[in-house]
């Protein structure tokens, strides 16, 4: 559902436009809204509704005393915030989920199929970035998952 990357700004309230292409898509859903949330890297994810309640669903299945699964509900599930898209296809940001992410004027949405992500641009030119030597690693794990 979420695809391509996308620049846009963020204004002193928080609020930013959620690109054209994912609002069309939500809207053959009959979806005005996102469920936002901190993410393991300094970014937010984005997630539909319906996603987000699958999401929590397969959580929910997990040992609830595994220190992992304890940790990512603390990261995502405590962040998750119902965001409405208003009429000019902004969404508000919390502050606590502006802060975690860096987010500041220039930011980029990155579709990830289930999900987006949205980044600071920077943070994300950074990221991005990675060594011939890590590209290796991380072709060599996804050849190990199939891929």
């Amino acid at each position: 559902m979420f695809r391509g990357r996308y620049e846009h700004t963020i204004d002193a309230k928080g609020r930013t436009s959620v690109p054209a292409r994912y609002r069309d898509q939500l809207q053959t859903i009959g979806e005005r809204r996102l469920v936002v949330t901190s993410a393991l890297d300094p970014c937010l994810v984005a997630y539909t509704a319906l996603e987000w309640g699958a999401f929590e669903e397969r959580l929910g299945k997990l040992p609830q005393f595994d220190r992992a699964v304890q940790k990512l509900k603390r990261i995502y599930v405590s962040g998750a915030v119902e965001c409405e898209i208003d009429d000019s296809g902004r969404i508000l940001i919390p502050p606590t989920l502006r802060e975690h992410a860096g987010l500041h004027k220039e930011v980029l949405w990155a579709g990830a199929g289930k999900y987006a992500e949205l980044w600071d641009k920077e943070t994300w030119r950074k990221h991005f970035e990675t060594t011939e030597d890590e590209r290796h690693a991380i072709a060599a794990r996804l050849a190990e998952l199939g891929l």
